[in-house]
């Protein structure tokens, strides 16, 4: 699919595309309503002030709506029921509230009643009309990209598995593994290297091969190979190694194949002065804005947990931060006083039987984690970043994980990108499994990105993903 680099991140350019589509359409559902009550003669205290700023703000809440819903990554990857759903939440409650409110204390922003009702339904309208039109034309093999995978083995096996699971989001067509019939992958789909790669990948229509096989240096095999690349890259089509095609594809960084010298010679991982102060105003900014709207909630659930189990309301931890620095997080309880007896670090299990009723309300809707705003505001932790673990569980996981201890370059989070796109991970593997995508943060980190992440976080405490 194509792409674009965008403040670090790359982004599928019809997605963007079909974003901007959507914004247009927002902004001009308020003219469409206003033709129509023309149309139809409706009393003119009635008739809806059609005003650019009203139209902007309009269209900006509600695209904001859209992507903290996940509507898009549910096109990518779910049922067009589940991005209906999404977007029902996403204009009807997440965007009629706050518009409600603008309207109650902001008089020109006349927009309220049956005229937002109507404005709301016929923006679900379009947009939906718009994105069934857009998932047929994304879907169809002639907008496909058509690529090849040099390699058979293991990893090119992985990264079929991989492509096949994300194939919606993807849109590419793997026209051929290149290599020698071995068992990771079905003889049917692989084609001996031959002798002229770049004729073959003009006759095939190809635009991009993917490296996913190790390298032989020294070998007169891998030299062939090696100009039979360096040809085709000079031809225009992309030669792209499998640990880029993941970060670019699948925003994360494939363990597996990850090697130190990628680390060290490829771009990102930022670190300056002048983005930790901008961060450090970002988690500012928001932490001060949540404790004053989140006080009378933390006031409700701290005497819900005490009513129903007493003290201690608040619970410690020790947790492993940025430089692998420890300190203590605050949490409202949400387990029982006996919870780790023996003091032993336990993982958390699905229908953990130790978390109370108020517990799993807690979790689910994340208000457990409220009092760590206290360790934002002391710099202990970001609003945004890896999620902290403890030292027990840091330990185990350094030296059965590679790289794991990268992932303290940068300062733990209230929310984080593992958190958006992997499951609750309470074992080694899926300690694995969500470091992929902190590695991915990591390298990729932007103020565009954490503003990204806080956003979606909205999908995660609207449904309760992710919580045992």
């Amino acid at each position: 699919m194509s792409y674009i680099n965008f403040a670090k991140n790359h982004r599928h350019l019809p997605y963007l595309v079909l974003a901007a589509l959507e914004f247009l359409l927002l902004f001009l559902s308020l003219y469409i309503v206003k033709a129509i009550q023309i149309l139809l003669n409706v009393l003119p205290e009635s008739t809806l002030l059609s005003d650019p700023v009203v139209a902007l703000i309009y269209a900006a809440f509600l695209s904001c709506g859209s992507l903290a819903m996940g509507v898009y990554l549910a096109m990518m990857r779910d049922s067009f029921k589940a991005m209906f759903f999404r977007t029902l939440v996403a204009y009807c409650f997440l965007g009629v509230l706050p518009l409600s409110l603008l309207s109650s204390i902001w008089p020109f922003f006349n927009l309220t009643g049956s005229n937002l009702f109507w404005v709301v339904m016929v923006s679900t309208g379009l947009t939906l009309i718009a994105r069934r039109i857009f998932n047929r034309l994304v879907a169809s093999d002639r907008l496909s990209l058509r690529v090849l995978v040099l390699g058979t083995g293991a990893s090119a096996r992985q990264l079929q598995i991989d492509c096949e699971q994300h194939r919606r989001s993807l849109n590419i067509r793997v026209v051929a593994y290149l290599g020698s019939a071995q068992a990771a992958i079905a003889p049917s789909q692989c084609v001996a290297l031959p002798e002229d790669l770049l004729r073959y990948c003009i006759d095939q229509r190809i635009v991009e091969i993917i490296v996913a096989q190790q390298e032989r240096r020294g070998s007169d095999d891998s030299n062939g190979l090696m100009n039979e690349l360096i040809r085709c890259k000079l031809h225009g089509i992309a030669v792209t190694h499998a640990l880029s095609f993941y970060e670019r594809e699948l925003h994360r960084i494939k363990l597996d194949i990850l090697e130190p010298s990628w680390i060290i010679f490829a771009n990102g991982f930022p670190v300056s002065r002048l983005r930790d102060l901008t961060k450090r105003l970002f988690d500012l900014s928001i932490c001060l804005v949540l404790a004053l709207v989140l006080v009378p909630f933390m006031a409700i659930a701290a005497l819900s947990v005490f009513v129903e189990t007493g003290r201690p309301i608040l619970y410690s931890q020790v947790r492993v931060g940025k430089d692998a620095r420890r300190f203590k997080i605050y949490k409202l309880r949400s387990m029982r006083q006996d919870a780790e007896q023996g003091g032993n670090a336990v993982w958390a299990t699905a229908n953990d039987d130790r978390v109370t009723k108020v517990g799993a309300f807690l979790r689910n809707t994340r208000l457990d984690e409220i009092p760590q705003l206290w360790n934002v505001l002391r710099g202990e932790m970001s609003f945004v970043g890896p999620r902290p673990e403890r030292p027990e569980f840091v330990a185990q996981l350094n030296e059965k994980i590679p790289f794991y201890a990268h992932r303290h370059t940068v300062k733990p989070g209230l929310m984080g990108w593992a958190q958006l796109n992997y499951p609750y991970g309470a074992s080694v593997a899926d300690a694995k499994g969500k470091l992929e995508y902190d590695l991915y943060y990591t390298k990729n980190h932007s103020l565009l990105m954490d503003l990204l992440i806080v956003i979606q976080t909205v999908e995660v405490i609207l449904l309760g993903k992710g919580v045992r």
